[in-house]
């Protein structure tokens, strides 16, 4: 389970825990410097149940999380949202 956040400026996903393992997060505090953004959605979230989906708006991008298989992740594909794949998630090199 985890909280995921989104990097604005990339798009790129992570978990809050891959982001301190990373050093890229603090881990007395619990935050992530900007670019990175927390994704709102439940806090204990887990890919089996839950999709991570983005989009860019105004050059920046947005993230959400959403039940799998959902009408609400149709509807978000729909409109342009992208699911992110599970092995995309992490902090890049």
């Amino acid at each position: 389970m985890a909280s995921f956040l989104i990097d604005t400026d990339t798009g790129q996903v992570a978990t809050l825990r891959q982001l301190m393992e990373a050093g890229i997060a603090d881990a007395a505090t619990g935050t992530a410097p900007r670019p990175w953004h927390p994704i709102q959605g439940t806090g204990d979230a887990t890919t089996m149940w839950y999709a991570v989906m983005r989009k860019q708006e105004r050059g920046v991008f947005i993230g959400t999380l959403v039940l799998r298989h959902s009408e609400r992740q149709a509807s978000l594909v729909h409109s342009g949202w992208q699911e992110v794949p599970i092995p995309d998630i992490g902090p890049t090199s």
